[in-house]
């Protein structure tokens, strides 16, 4: 074969021609050989060395006990994956083989992939349920608690479906006047999830209820899986109200149940648990309303008995006013005696202080200090005059020599101050201006700007 990539060597006789690839022309007919064998292939082993660079794409590598391969799924099938690959996961994908020619490395270009012993939906449930509780979504902290007797309920689900009928069949049974305000949306399909998203966000913020109850019938995993979103979770947790989720059968554990502030087991169970049944509560009522009555009437009866029992003890107030005033004379003519002799006391001591106080009166040495401060005042004054004449002199010093260091009185004895344009910076030097350059001169009064045409 000769042709473009292939020669014929001169190395053997004449009648033994080798040919003589070039690398592109053997890697493209590699290529035509391995992709023409192996179109579409299923091949099982274990993820390793798995990455997502930034393009979306994923890159892996397939390995068992004896080799490796490797492997890539790009974005557009990459994100039909209900799952995110892991290293160590056992698969089965398939693909078609291909070469990448830049590097004559060898490739599966996969179209499917799945978990080996584990169904896609389920090993996403729980890579979900992990990254969720990581995060606190599930804590029991976060949960808000139900009102004992709600009286507006607003249910979001399919307006068609069983578990709405099933709803208010039991709440018209237990407790026929709370409000009900149906939502409707999908519970099934793509678009379920989002649909229940906006949902919450409505009632919160347009209708005003007591709890949310977010149900569905039951159904398969994969019927179910719009109540396994990430979204519809993290809006759970985000509602003002109370969630009750009650998804499928008792068997079923979806997303939406461990996000919400309760889970019911089936849709009759959230109406059960969110009202008791009327006869209960006026049966509880009725049984609060004797045990009252019953304890007021031996309240009454115990009282009756003390009062007669204190009027038995209770003296004639007279009597006791009687004593109660002849105390009363006796306390205030003692009151009146000590009062006397404290006051002569304490008329005694102020005339004593009052005579030992003309012996040592003030008035001189108010004198004494009034003839000091006069002279520390003249004297105060006096250097007070005395340092101000000193500043004033210091003064007139600095102005002389800041009129003498002004650089406008310079420019008045014939300097100037020239600047390089146009950057504006002050020339110090020749040598820093070039033939041609723009220069602008400052004068004592006004400025120009010139060109440079020699430097000397």
């Amino acid at each position: 074969m000769t042709g473009e990539g292939v020669k014929e060597s001169g190395i053997l006789s004449d009648n033994q021609k080798t040919k003589i690839y070039t690398v592109s022309a053997l890697t493209e007919e590699i290529k035509d050989l391995l992709e023409g064998t192996f179109d579409f292939v299923w091949v099982e082993g274990e993820i390793s060395n798995f990455r997502v660079p930034a393009s979306g794409h994923y890159y892996m590598v397939l390995k068992d006990e004896k080799a490796q391969i490797r492997a890539i799924m790009f974005r557009p099938q990459a994100r039909y994956l209900k799952f995110m690959p892991e290293d160590g996961m056992k698969v089965i994908v398939q693909g078609r083989v291909a070469i990448y020619e830049p590097r004559g490395e060898y490739q599966i270009i996969l179209d499917y992939l799945e978990p080996l012993g584990v169904g896609a939906l389920a090993l996403a449930f729980e890579q979900l349920k992990k990254k969720l509780a990581a995060q606190g979504v599930f804590d029991q902290e976060v949960k808000k608690p139900l009102p004992y007797l709600p009286q507006r309920v607003a249910v979001i689900t399919s307006p068609t479906g069983a578990a709405i009928r099933d709803f208010l069949k039991v709440i018209q049974r237990r407790f026929a006047n709370i409000e009900i305000i149906l939502v409707p949306v999908k519970v099934q399909g793509d678009e379920a999830a989002g649909e229940m998203v906006e949902a919450l966000d409505l009632v919160n913020r347009k209708l005003d209820v007591d709890v949310i109850v977010l149900t569905r019938g039951g159904g398969s995993l994969e019927d179910l899986w719009a109540f396994n979103q990430e979204e519809l979770a993290f809006a759970i947790r985000a509602s003002r109200i109370p969630v009750v989720s009650a998804v499928g059968h008792e068997i079923d554990t979806t997303i939406s149940d461990l996000a919400a502030d309760l889970r019911a087991p089936t849709p009759s169970a959230a109406a059960e648990i969110l009202v008791v049944e009327k006869e209960s509560l006026e049966e509880k009522l009725g049984q609060l309303g004797g045990r009252l009555q019953l304890s007021l009437k031996n309240s009454l009866a115990h009282q009756r008995q003390r009062l007669m029992l204190l009027s038995k003890r209770v003296r004639d107030p007279r009597r006791q006013l009687a004593d109660l005033w002849i105390r009363l004379d006796e306390m205030s003519n003692k009151l009146a005696r000590e009062a006397g002799l404290l006051i002569k006391e304490r008329r005694t001591r102020l005339n004593g202080e009052a005579r030992a106080l003309m012996l040592h009166a003030p008035t001189k040495k108010l004198a004494a200090l009034a003839q000091k401060i006069d002279f520390q005042r003249r004297s105060l004054s006096f250097l007070i005059a005395r340092r101000l004449k000193d500043f004033r002199m210091n003064l007139s010093l600095l102005e002389e020599k800041t009129k003498d260091m002004n650089p406008l009185a310079i420019l008045k004895r014939g300097y100037s101050i020239t600047w390089k344009l146009p950057e504006k910076r002050v020339l110090k030097r020749a040598r820093e201006i070039k033939k041609g350059e723009q220069v602008r001169v400052t004068l004592s009064e006004g400025a120009l700007e010139c060109r440079v045409e020699k430097i000397i």
